[in-house]
């Protein structure tokens, strides 16, 4: 089979096209025919060496993949060969390639007849953020919800599961074009920021920005994937006894002053979706299976950017860290 690795540590244009053998299941585990595989922010941190989770060389990026069952390994119960499912991958790798084995554990099913690329942007960003907005941010319906990054994978993913929810949600985004997209997701409100890095009049202004939009009480919860020089001015706008929810940090690992969270009486909480489905399976399925109903009802549905041949991976890896994806950025076998 054909597998795009991960043979030196660098940027995408390390990752080589390659022959390697098919794999087996092991017990308890599905080979996945492989579909289509999301790309996510991890994928641009592990061909680097800079995510929390090494797998060793060579590899295959990607742990999001749609497919079909191939085969059942020992153990499995209630899967058969030519069942639709997404799945996340174990040891943070392995899905761009054309069959990838996953634990049954981590697999859903899905609805025969669904579009395998869609159901591909469908696990990572939305079950994050149903974590993020019902387990740790306590989203309430009638509150506010600004959601920073607001046009990427998982920005989007959090206007429509807010709305879902009943939140009223602003949508901060880095142009024009992406605040039409968030507005078109269900945003009730968009901005448009500058790009960082700030200095202090200009963080100042951003704040001040993020406050008129929030409204006179502030935003209830915040939702940043974003961090750098983002992050203060958003969390001044908080509420009181708002909840800020910390998603990602492409834009850098910023530095809170605590004053702000002791003013306002408010949380900052961090979001590790990974730690949490290890932690707490049944809930996270439960979260999950949510999710696919909403999807299956029309009441969320993941927006492709870009869909990249296997061949190309390396692009779409690259699409994705220049922070120019609006939507997610697939990877299909067949394209």
């Amino acid at each position: 089979m054909k597998a795009l690795l991960s043979v030196e540590p660098g940027g995408p244009e390390t990752l080589r096209l390659s022959e390697v053998p098919i794999p087996d299941p092991g017990p308890g585990q599905l080979r996945v025919r492989v579909l289509a595989c999301g790309i996510n922010y991890p994928d641009v941190l592990v061909i680097q060496d800079k995510y929390q989770f090494q797998p060793p060389r060579p590899f295959a990026p990607g742990v999001e993949v749609s497919g079909t069952v191939d085969a059942v390994g020992a153990g499995v119960e209630g899967w058969r060969q030519g069942d639709s499912l997404i799945a996340t991958l174990s040891q943070s790798s392995g899905g761009l390639a054309e069959y990838a084995v996953c634990d049954a554990k981590d697999a859903f099913r899905i609805p025969e007849g669904r579009d395998p690329v869609e159901a591909a942007g469908l696990l990572l960003t939305y079950a994050t953020t149903i974590h993020a907005l019902a387990d740790r941010g306590d989203l309430k319906e009638g509150e506010t919800l600004l959601v920073l990054g607001a046009a990427g994978g998982v920005g989007l993913a959090a206007i429509e599961v807010g709305k879902v929810m009943g939140a009223r949600v602003v949508a901060a985004v880095s142009s024009e074009e992406k605040a039409k997209v968030a507005l078109a997701a269900g945003a009730d409100d968009a901005m448009v920021y500058d790009r960082a890095p700030f200095d202090r009049d200009q963080a100042r202004a951003l704040g001040q920005a993020f406050k008129d939009l929030a409204g006179p009480e502030g935003a209830h919860v915040i939702y940043d994937p974003v961090g750098g020089d983002y992050a203060e001015p958003a969390l001044r706008c908080v509420a009181w006894e708002g909840r800020y929810l910390v998603v990602g940090f492409p834009a850098g690992i910023p530095r809170i002053p605590l004053n702000l969270p002791l003013l306002k009486s408010c949380d900052i909480r961090g979001i590790f979706w990974g730690g949490f489905a290890q932690r707490a399976p049944d809930h996270n399925r439960r979260n999950v299976m949510r999710l696919i109903d909403w999807w299956s009802a029309g009441r969320i549905r993941p927006r492709v950017d870009r869909v990249f041949p296997l061949a190309r991976g390396g692009e779409a890896i690259a699409r994705l860290a220049s922070r120019s994806a609006v939507g997610k950025v697939i990877v299909a076998m067949d394209a």
